[in-house]
């Protein structure tokens, strides 16, 4: 049952990391967006991410539950020594959530919306960037289980040029997503020629941020690029996402919206992939040498059954239920839906 929980731990992270990254995106858009387009790409956003907004933060909430449940020593270890990013990032769904709120039902159309709008697109930006850096911190060997000084527990496992570069990165993966995503609900020419062209731009800065992951990954000692690009396996998907990007890049004025995000898709699984299977069976890699895996880390007996047979039924409930939410969102759209 212990790997019916690793399916499932991978998989809402997966699906985090691509719905809830192209929620984030669309915030981090409109970050970087001419005052003039504003109004057109918020519109755009409520269409998209509306199935998305409903339900984004479940995985967050599964793969929690999964840590806290099934490997209570990695959920221990993440949330004392990571326990300000961790917090940081908190902030910044909570203060996400409420600006997108009060700015899109808030009667009153006033002041107040220039700090709703600053709110959502800077958290928007700090929320993945953390999530990046949460990421990085875990498997960049900084975390020191042993450390008796402030600075060495809490602060220099993340606080690190590796683990930023990886945040950078997350935010650029996040625009991509949502800068393709909104490609498809673009009303008209102008519009899509605009999003477009920021999907090319974020192709770029992902590309660009991936390189210095590498270069800060070298700097400070992190094993990454060696034995990353010594695997034929990693390599070679790395290697299909590189292709499944410049198809992307070419493709993208003229390809539907399926094959647009299709392939947009693909490239963020792809680099999950890659780094899942090099990291695999690893958590948590610490200073100390003694890492914790999904093997030895893992709750003995009853927990991890009972947990395997609640994400089990529980996926029979969720997955219909999020199709079907995605289905009516997109029945809304159509005209033919309100005819009386």
């Amino acid at each position: 049952m212990l790997y019916v929980v690793i399916v499932f731990l991978a998989f809402s992270i997966l699906l985090y990391v691509l719905l809830g990254g192209a929620d984030f995106g669309a915030g981090i858009i409109e970050l970087v967006t001419p005052e003039r387009m504003k109004n057109k790409i918020r519109a755009r956003t409520y269409e998209t991410i509306g199935p998305i907004w409903e339900a984004n933060h479940m995985w967050l909430i599964i793969t929690i539950v999964i840590l806290f449940v099934g490997f209570p020593a990695v959920y221990s270890l993440l949330s004392i020594h990571l326990h300000i990013p961790l917090l940081l990032m908190l902030f910044g769904i909570i203060g996400r959530g409420t600006a997108f709120v009060f700015r899109h039902y808030d009667a009153v159309q006033d002041e107040m919306q220039r700090v709703y709008n600053l709110i959502f697109t800077v958290s928007s930006f700090v929320t993945p960037f953390f999530l990046g850096l949460i990421f990085a911190a875990s498997i960049g060997g900084k975390i020191d289980p042993g450390a008796v000084d402030f600075l060495g527990a809490y602060v220099w496992p993340w606080l690190n040029g590796f683990s930023v570069s990886v945040g950078v990165f997350t935010v650029a993966i996040c625009g991509f997503l949502a800068a393709v995503f909104l490609v498809g609900e673009a009303g008209n020419e102008a519009e899509k020629r605009f999003l477009v062209t920021r999907s090319r731009l974020f192709i770029l800065a992902t590309v660009l941020a991936g390189g210095v992951v590498f270069l800060a990954a070298e700097l400070q000692d992190v094993p990454l690029v060696g034995l990353l690009l010594g695997e034929i396996v990693t390599v070679g998907i790395l290697l299909l996402a590189t292709v499944a990007m410049i198809v992307l890049w070419i493709q993208l004025p003229k390809a539907g919206r399926l094959l647009s995000r299709a392939l947009a898709g693909f490239v963020v699984t792809a680099v999950l992939l890659a780094f899942g299977y090099h990291y695999f069976p690893d958590i948590v890699i610490t200073s100390a040498g003694e890492n914790l895996t999904v093997f030895n880390a893992a709750a003995v007996g009853k927990p991890i059954e009972t947990l395997a047979w609640a994400l089990l039924l529980g996926s029979i409930f969720i997955l219909p239920s999020l199709g079907y939410l995605i289905y009516s969102f997109q029945k809304e759209k159509n005209p033919a839906s309100h005819r009386g």
